[in-house]
């Protein structure tokens, strides 16, 4: 049979180069679908919750400056807010009303506690948004050269089958040199989704986290503008 008609005869299916690589060539590709599929459920995991955040914050904003007293707002959403925007208004409200005596009277330095409160809050929150991000960051930039490092061991493991049969036939280069490049094409595949994703999932969560800190500046201010009505009319 001639070089060519046997490389054709070769069955150069995905599953079949899988098969036939060296045994760290398939621990590489296995690496990197998993490191896939994971970045993928992240990234799904992600834009749904950072959307279910934003009608969260656009929901709770029409809440807070509808004019309706803020205690009220605060028993109606109970002692376990579902939203990152309504956890750090409780967090400021907790303290708010912590703040106070059975008199009614308020405990010096309350504007800080409350400050610190929701800065607590905001802390929290933020953790929670850009959790998950480290990985896609990781994986989109090792992805490539562990990709090619599984390209360096195939490509290697093709020059040695070269050199034991001691032909350099297409039938004996070519399925080694598809199965070591095969490597590279699903770090490829694996990195530029993660790239794309974390760039984006970033951008998306730090605006999330300046609406959040925007927030708590425009509630602290009101806070701390009804602390001194009180301070002044106890004067």
């Amino acid at each position: 049979m001639e070089p060519i008609q046997a490389a054709q005869a070769l069955d150069f299916s995905l599953l079949a180069l899988f098969a036939r690589a060296s045994l760290t060539v398939k621990v590489v590709m296995v690496l990197l679908i998993v490191a896939s599929v994971w970045s993928w459920a992240i990234i799904i995991q992600k834009f749904l919750a950072f959307a279910a955040a934003r009608r969260e914050q656009i929901r709770f904003d029409r809440a807070f400056w509808s004019g309706e007293p803020l205690d009220d707002v605060y028993d109606r959403l109970g002692e376990t807010p579902s939203g990152a925007t309504e956890r750090v208004f409780a967090a400021g409200m907790t303290e708010w009303r912590r703040s106070h005596r059975d008199d009614g009277a308020l405990i010096p330095g309350g504007t800080q506690r409350i400050d610190r409160a929701m800065n607590v809050a905001i802390q929290r929150e933020e953790t929670r948004l850009f959790r998950g991000l480290s990985f896609l960051a990781t994986v989109g930039s090792t992805a490539p050269f562990i990709g090619l490092f599984g390209t360096v061991v195939g490509i290697m493991t093709s020059f040695q089958a070269i050199a034991g049969s001691k032909s350099t036939s297409l039938a004996v280069v070519a399925p080694g040199i598809a199965e070591a490049l095969l490597a590279t094409a699903i770090g490829l595949l694996a990195a530029i989704p993660a790239v794309v994703a974390y760039n984006k999932l970033s951008s998306d969560a730090g605006k999330l986290a300046v609406r959040m800190e925007g927030f708590a500046d425009e509630f602290s201010a009101i806070l701390s503008r009804q602390i001194d009505e009180k301070v002044a009319q106890r004067a």
